[in-house]
């Protein structure tokens, strides 16, 4: 069993994940596209491996329960990366850029939990909450190494200033009602979440 800490979920969670975060933001090929070994090419192969994601993630429909930060206006990111493609020249992502398997066994596991309040804020979290942090420096790097331009951008534009942002969602997280069950829960998912996260990473890696 999991007991929270003193230091509430938010810290918890990510105190929990460490290891896992860590394992994934350093798989070969996403240091690559960082550090400007690749091209545009491998990036606009992410962005849409990604687009399924978000539109399986966005796709819940929001229940009268739910806590306020899962349903912000300002968080879904689908119809941006949508957008990012067009501008990209992959308008037709879904045909040029179907989904790898790893993909595929990413999106399913977000649908299957769709309807399990803590296992889905576990993927909302690893998501948005990265989106909002390491994100940004993504999107700084992509425009340095690649040229991106801010059209091809609008995946980490966000209409809220991130960092208020953040202490807001943590406090989000920090109110939610979870006993023990739940606790392990949020935990065990959000570790699997940066797993799903770590082998679309090593699919793209070797496509």
């Amino acid at each position: 069993m999991t007991t929270v800490a003193p230091m509430g979920i938010a810290a918890t969670l990510r105190e929990a994940t460490t290891p896992e975060h860590r394992d994934t933001e350093t798989r070969s090929f996403v240091t690559e596209l960082m550090s400007g070994e690749l091209d545009i090419d491998a990036y606009v192969r992410y962005l849409a491996q990604y687009a399924y994601v978000y539109r399986a993630l966005e796709s819940r429909t929001p229940n009268a329960d739910d806590p306020t930060f899962l349903n912000d206006p300002a968080l879904p990111r689908f119809d941006a990366i949508v957008s990012d493609l067009e501008h990209l020249g992959a308008a037709d992502w879904e045909t040029s850029h179907p989904a790898l398997p790893a993909t595929q066994a990413y999106v399913d596991r977000v649908l299957e939990v769709a309807d399990d309040l803590p296992r889905y804020v576990a993927h909302h979290y690893t998501r948005y909450l990265g989106d909002l942090s390491g994100g940004q420096a993504i999107a700084k790097r992509v425009r340095d190494h690649y040229g991106a331009t801010d059209d091809q951008l609008a995946f980490y534009r966000f209409d809220v200033r991130p960092g208020p942002f953040k202490v807001e969602y943590r406090e989000g997280l920090d109110a939610l009602d979870l006993d023990d069950a739940g606790m392990d829960a949020l935990i065990s998912e959000a570790k699997l979440a940066f797993r799903l996260n770590a082998d679309l990473f090593e699919a793209l890696g070797a496509a």
